[in-house]
């Protein structure tokens, strides 16, 4: 793989980083603990706020093993490994790497974990 591709899956990666981790800023005070004071919301709203919270908590969670999965593919662009399966070491297609920057797997391997 050329040191130009390495360095556009690069900017990539660090675009969507910077995306998630302005995401997850806006997104904290939604997480936070609901108020559970009965005498001041009715009851199908305490639920939705709990809904709600869930959602948010959810969506966090997602983004921080989405930022994880950044920051690996980021630490295999610095020592060369960018490009290549983890499992079986062969170039992963550009395709792929498109479609998903911090892909660390081959469609075969990729495919074989899932089964």
């Amino acid at each position: 793989m050329s040191e130009l591709d390495i360095e556009h899956y690069r900017r990539r990666l660090l675009a969507e980083r910077e995306q998630l981790s302005e995401t997850k800023a806006t997104q904290h005070e939604e997480a936070a603990t609901v108020e559970l004071d009965q005498s001041r919301t009715g009851r199908l709203s305490r639920m939705d706020a709990l809904l709600g919270q869930a959602m948010a908590q959810e969506q966090e969670r997602r983004a921080d093993q989405e930022l994880r999965r950044i920051a690996t593919a980021l630490a295999r662009c610095d020592s060369g490994d960018y490009g290549f399966c983890v499992d079986c070491g062969e170039p992963i297609a550009p395709a792929r790497l498109e479609a998903d920057p911090a892909a660390e797997l081959c469609i075969r391997c990729a495919e074989a974990r899932e089964h």
